[in-house]
């Protein structure tokens, strides 16, 4: 049986992964520092190994990638404006861990390492849809270094034969996506708010646009490009190929929680982009990747885990 090492896997989208893995009855390892990530998003899940540590410290990599055979690395601090008030700790565990990552997983012997990239890599430059061959255009620390993650990965592969993936994410959403810090994602502070009652605070016009991305979708591209051959040492962006501006967003979760407040809009954050929309052709022709489950359906599973499942 093949053993799965899933770093920020109690987060949101690694204990996705992990649930998966779990599932189908693979054997899973998860690292995780626990700063963002919470024990009980995995407490649902038997046989998990979890290794509390900080992969920016090079033997606990080492330690964690022992007798592994494939790597998803989702361990990170995904947050733009946090990272524009802290590039010094941001850089620390999305950079020093990721490269820690890279050669732990080496000198291990690991089959593949697929690593969770980010859309905010594109920066802020007009074409739509984003393609994986443009030119990149960070706006922030945080874009700046999952580019870089990634473009390690590209060299451990060309360097030193660790075959890896990059899955740039775009937005992704879903159930376990903690609300309660303001560097969440939109939509889990959007059906917080509206379900309490309260207005939802939107940066800027809320004419900017985004590509959302239910959580489903990205473990499914993610566990395509760790075993299709000829995925390894290529970008690929995993999202829905939509978009929609945060105003329908809004709109849209009204009408599924039944909320009539309005939201209040605040000035646009620093290091944001204006619009984002993913070109999945890559995904769709390397790993026969196609949307899951889209927009409207993942809004409403989602409504449904905050309703009820929290």
């Amino acid at each position: 049986m093949a053993l799965y090492l899933v770093t920020g896997g109690a987060g949101f989208i690694g204990s996705h992964m992990v649930e998966a893995l779990v599932g189908r009855g693979d054997a899973v390892r998860v690292a995780d520092n626990l700063s963002t990530g919470k024990r009980e998003n995995l407490a649902h899940l038997p046989g998990v190994d979890l290794r509390v540590g900080d992969l920016a410290e090079l033997e606990f990599a080492r330690e964690v990638c022992d007798g592994v055979d494939y790597v998803l690395h989702q361990a990170a601090i995904p947050s733009v404006p946090r990272s524009v008030s802290d590039p010094i700790t941001s850089n620390r565990s999305n950079i020093d861990a990721t490269l820690n990552v890279l050669v732990a997983a080496r000198d291990a012997g690991v089959k593949r390492v697929v690593y969770a990239g980010s859309s905010s890599a594109y920066g802020d430059t007009p074409t739509l849809p984003k393609h994986e061959d443009m030119p990149t255009g960070p706006l922030s620390p945080y874009a700046l270094q999952k580019l870089v993650g990634e473009q390690y990965c590209q060299l451990f592969t060309r360097l030193y034969g660790l075959e890896t993936a990059t899955i740039r994410y775009f937005n992704v959403f879903g159930p376990r996506q903690d609300p309660s810090s303001p560097y969440s994602g939109v939509i889990s502070l959007f059906i917080r708010a509206l379900l309490e009652g309260r207005a939802p605070t939107i940066h800027g016009d809320g004419e900017q646009t985004r590509d959302f991305t239910y959580v489903t979708n990205v473990v499914d591209g993610a566990f395509r490009a760790l075993v299709v051959p000829e995925a390894a040492g290529k970008v690929f962006n995993v999202a829905t190929g939509g978009r929609i501006s945060l105003n329908e967003l809004l709109d849209t979760l009204k009408r599924l929680t039944g909320a009539k407040v309005e939201a209040t809009y605040g000035p646009s954050r620093a290091g944001d982009v204006r619009d984002s929309q993913a070109d999945i052709t890559r995904a769709r022709e390397v790993l026969g990747y196609e949307t899951l489950v889209g927009l409207e359906e993942g809004l409403r599973r989602t409504v449904l885990w905050f309703e009820n499942g929290r």
